[in-house]
């Protein structure tokens, strides 16, 4: 089972992880997933691109190949069919790459798409009878109750920053160009509170005592469940187990709506959550069907949930249809006010299967199928803005947001803003110390940002102690941040 190598992206930080030591942000839950499904009696190996290379003897060892990959995941997938069609074994691929995207990559012998849990039982009985399909397309969305614990032992977790579970998939809302409803959904469907108390369980038996990510698309869909059952019960398996974990996830705007929702994430360990604001320009926000936030104080949503405990990360997009000149500025202002340290800029990007592909393949603006990395200084469709105008603006954003001065000011103003409760912190590791010393080094001595650093290091020594761990993270995130934004900044315009 071959998880696919990532390019750089805003979300691999892999500049940052090294220096810790560690190979890659979060493990291939989705793989490990269909590995605890398959027949106990299989021989598995899950090799993880991302933390190791892909060896011939591992190709040999195999009588079938199984790769499941995102879309920007897709060069990789091609050079590794490549490398397995060399020793004549059969290949089985899905994920959301064979899903809404291309599904005519040369070497395939089957595809996989949809979510499996209804759908491998079939797919076994014909491999059992070697009268598999080319195809096997999943047309219902399953109940996730069956979902299955995933098979952990078949990683080293050390080599991750983060371990990640789901409790839920889908999403209540339809972003034009999102394409999460046509993947898993717009009724979200969740897993027992047994299921998620299960997995977590696991997970520490495992020894595993850090980061937890929640992957779910939108982890408020179903609010009442939440609130009355999972939330409950994970603060009473975290308090007795003296908080092993700290847990961050995804959801919409709308989480600043409920206090007690808040106030339940941040007792059960949430530290963190990613929310899609994409741009303060309401007129875009209405072209893109992103109605959970119009009509709403935006700034004001952020600092609740600041103030509750939780830290924002976003998304932000340039290039709708809507937007003028003045968005470049407009954006860089509701960043820096916001304290939003890890804010995702992205040219709007056409993801295959969303009603934003249909609305312009259908209008004849539709260039090309996207790599999958909305961070890249290139677009798949013919803007109404200017071209020129328009990448020249998203550069001016980042390079903005994440020069040293900037990037260091919007640390300290979330920092001022956020409102911590206690929360036991998990174990000490090691590489708390590494990351300490690394930071000092690359950034206290030789960059160009030194400044800027140690001015927050002393403030955070002086005033805020309890916030050192957060500055020396932040700190460390600002090496890859800049590195993008560099590469963004010298890149050519074609």
């Amino acid at each position: 089972m071959i998880y696919p190598g990532y390019p750089e992206t805003f979300w691999s930080f892999k500049s940052t992880l090294k220096i810790i030591g560690k190979k890659a942000a979060f493990p291939p839950l989705g793989l490990l997933t269909v590995a605890a499904m398959l027949p106990k009696k299989w021989k598995k190996k899950v090799v993880d691109m991302n933390v190791e290379k892909l060896k011939d003897e591992d190709i040999e060892w195999a009588d079938m190949v199984m790769i499941s990959a995102m879309i920007i995941q897709k060069k990789s997938v091609e050079e590794v069919v490549r490398r397995v069609r060399k020793y004549g074994k059969r290949i089985i691929a899905g994920g959301p790459l064979f899903t809404t995207g291309v599904k005519e990559i040369e070497g395939i012998d089957n595809f996989v798409l949809g979510e499996t849990e209804d759908m491998l039982t079939v797919f076994l009985r014909d491999l059992e009878k070697n009268k598999l399909k080319k195809k096997y397309i999943v047309n219902k969305f399953p109940d996730i109750t069956k979902t299955v614990v995933p098979e952990w032992n078949l990683i080293n977790l050390k080599k991750y920053n983060s371990m990640s579970v789901q409790y839920s998939r889908g999403c209540p809302f339809n972003c034009e160009f999102c394409d999460i409803v046509r993947l898993n959904g717009r009724v979200p469907r969740v897993k027992t509170k047994e299921q998620v108390l299960r997995e977590l369980e696991v997970l520490y038996k495992k020894g595993w005592r850090d980061g937890v990510f929640f992957v779910d698309d939108n982890f408020i869909g179903n609010k009442e469940r939440l609130k009355n059952e999972i939330l409950p019960a994970v603060i009473e398996w975290q308090k007795k187990r003296n908080y092993p974990f700290l847990f961050n996830t995804q959801a919409s705007v709308n989480l600043a709506d409920d206090e007690q929702l808040m106030s339940l994430m941040v007792k059960a360990g949430f530290v963190s959550v990613f929310i899609g604001v994409e741009t303060p320009d309401e007129k875009s926000l209405n072209e893109c069907g992103k109605f959970q936030n119009n009509n709403r104080d935006l700034l004001g949503s952020i600092k609740k949930m600041q103030n509750t405990g939780l830290e924002v990360q976003a998304g932000f997009i340039v290039g709708f249809d809507s937007d003028t000149k003045t968005i470049f500025k407009r954006q860089i202002e509701f960043i820096q006010k916001s304290g939003i340290v890890s804010a995702m800029v992205g040219l709007l990007t056409v993801l295959p299967a969303t009603r934003l592909y249909k609305r312009l393949k259908e209008s004849g603006r539709l260039i090309k199928e996207t790599l999958g990395n909305n961070t890249l200084l290139e677009l798949n469709f013919i803007p109404k803005m200017n071209k020129k105008i328009l990448l020249n603006g998203y550069k001016r954003i980042l390079t903005t947001v994440y020069s040293p001065k900037e990037y260091y000011k919007r640390v300290l103003t979330f920092l001022k803003e956020l409102k911590v409760p206690f929360v036991k912190k998990p174990k000490f590791h090691f590489y708390y110390i590494r990351a300490l010393a690394g930071s000092m080094w690359h950034l206290g001595i030789w960059s160009k940002g030194r400044f800027y650093y140690w001015k927050l290091l002393g403030w955070s020594l002086f005033k805020k102690p309890e916030f050192l761990d957060r500055v020396i993270t932040y700190s460390l995130m600002w090496i890859h941040f800049k590195k993008l934004s560099l590469a963004v900044r010298e890149t050519n315009l074609q």
